[in-house]
């Protein structure tokens, strides 16, 4: 019954997710934590920093992580399936259609129509995360705000957008900053 869940629940994030891995972290988040409680938000948002950390798609990553930690194995294979599936499908069909009707003006008018909805679905899974990593998930106040991640996020900003840094070197850099001000500085 639980790989039938599995594989249904990463077969919607699969079909549903237009746009790429960054788009189907809401569908994720509504498959994994709200519809089945399988994670926690916290552990939703630990999750998609190792999917963005390690090789592959992330949706992909997602599906194998979640289920491994639901099934095993091959509860990790059943999701991974079930995210892969309605892409090879719909990818080779329109892989087809587009080489054959790709001059058309209605279909270059439908993928322009796409873009917007990808965005707003790319911004609104960022600003949850975001809000994750600020308030721990709580109601926004002042006092309840991580400064520490506030901090990380604001500099890797900064390393990424005005200086053109490699991801994985800001990512380490704000991981190693993070955990020293963790231990350190600011002990729990």
């Amino acid at each position: 019954m639980i790989y039938l869940q599995l594989f249904a629940s990463f077969l919607q994030v699969g079909l549903f997710s237009v746009g790429g891995g960054y788009a189907a972290m809401p569908l994720i988040q509504n498959q994994v934590v709200e519809l089945h409680p399988w994670l926690t938000l916290q552990e939703f948002t630990d999750l998609i920093t190792i999917a963005e950390m390690t090789p592959g798609p992330i949706a992909i990553n997602s599906a194998t992580f979640v289920g491994i930690r639901i099934a095993g194995i091959p509860g990790a294979i059943v999701a991974t399936l079930g995210c892969i599936t309605p892409s090879l499908i719909l990818v080779s069909l329109l892989a087809y259609v587009y080489k054959k009707y790709r001059d058309i003006s209605v279909l270059q008018n439908v993928l322009s129509c796409l873009r917007p909805v990808v965005v707003a679905l790319i911004f609104g899974a960022g600003l949850s995360i975001l809000s994750m990593v600020l308030f721990n998930g709580q109601a926004p106040g002042m006092e309840e705000v991580n400064w520490i991640g506030a901090g990380s996020f604001v500099g890797a900003f900064v390393l990424l957008k005005k200086f053109k840094w490699n991801p994985i070197l800001t990512m380490c850099l704000c991981g190693g900053v993070g955990l020293i001000l963790n231990l350190l500085i600011f002990p729990a």
